[in-house]
């Protein structure tokens, strides 16, 4: 079968179009035969040899994907050869037949397009499981959403707004705070336009934001430490600036405030029962309307590189998909 193989750490460019050997399914395993990938920047910290888990030479990447289950394992439950599904995978996803846990997998919704679904499982699954379950974010409160035009951050806009709170979109560009407001921000922040500290503050009447959503951690983070509210949560997703700052535990100590970690994988492995909770809401909550995953644009799957290209640039707003001609399902 065709998959996208990693022969050395580095980037985008140590990928190649190869040939590797058809999967067969264990127990709480499917092999599904995708038809789209969602793009993700975990993708180029596990290209970088920067992420926790280092897979043997050559490797497949990729993490998100859509598609038809073709063979089913012992122990996956309802799961049925035929089924549409998305899956997180933690690499192995840029092929043409891929093993997914049947514990991270959903069955995509029937009116929702399999090039949409590849955007959903993780990205949307990291959003509510930072929001409710580690910041448990509550009705009436403010959201900060830093990095708000990406992935997760899109998606985090639209579950912060479905979880009842009032939304501050963070973004570097005009076009992006634009895509963000499309998906629901009640109030942006331009990084470029002035001290992001005090543009929070001023939207929230001096007061800081309750929970800030962070996936880019750098500067961000060290602003976002300044304009949290008293008693308030910053929810660690990621490091997209490329660099992991510390925070001060004088700081913590005077705004009474938490600095929590949400792994989405950990979360998967240690509490399966979250996760599926997670995929069903997520799932009724498409169905009714109340989220609309952004797809930047859709590239041939041979184009994985180019696509990891433009993530790296900035150059995304939402989500890239491939799909195997590059159109839409």
């Amino acid at each position: 079968m065709k998959a996208i193989l990693c022969d050395a750490w580095g980037g985008p460019e140590t990928l190649r179009i190869g040939e590797m050997p058809e999967p067969t399914a264990g127990a709480g395993e499917l092999v599904v035969a995708p038809q789209a990938w969602g793009v993700n920047f975990a993708e180029l910290v596990l290209l970088a040899g920067n992420y926790y888990l280092k897979p043997s030479f050559p490797f497949v990447p990729g993490m998100e994907l859509a598609g038809e289950v073709v063979a089913v394992g012992p122990r996956c439950g309802s799961f049925r050869v035929g089924d549409r599904v998305a899956s997180y995978v933690e690499s192995g996803g840029y092929a043409e037949r891929v093993v997914a846990k049947a514990s991270a997998t959903m069955r995509v919704p029937s009116a929702m397009p399999l090039d949409v679904a590849a955007a959903f499982p993780a990205t949307y699954g990291t959003a509510l499981i930072a929001l409710r379950h580690r910041a448990q974010l509550a009705r009436g409160e403010t959201l900060l959403v830093l990095g708000a035009a990406g992935g997760v951050g899109l998606a985090a806009v639209e579950v912060g707004k479905q979880l009842g709170a009032r939304v501050i979109a963070a973004a570097s560009s005009e076009h992006k705070l634009a895509v963000a407001w499309a998906h629901g921000a009640d109030h942006l922040v331009d990084y470029q336009a002035g001290d992001i500290v005090e543009q929070v503050r001023g939207l929230t009447g001096g007061e800081g934001a309750d929970v800030v959503f962070d996936p880019v951690g750098g500067d961000a983070f060290d602003n976002a430490m300044r304009c949290i509210a008293f008693g308030g949560r910053l929810v660690v997703i990621g490091f997209a600036s490329g660099r992991i700052p510390s925070a001060s535990a004088g700081r913590i100590l005077i705004k009474g405030c938490a600095v929590l970690g949400s792994s989405w994988t950990a979360i998967w492995q240690r509490q399966p029962a979250v996760v599926r909770r997670a995929y069903n809401d997520l799932a009724r909550w498409y169905a009714d309307g109340a989220l609309r995953p952004e797809i930047d644009r859709r590239m041939r799957f041979e184009q994985a590189p180019e696509a990891l290209r433009l993530l790296a640039d900035r150059q995304v707003a939402g989500k890239i998909v491939l799909t195997a001609d590059g159109q839409a399902l």
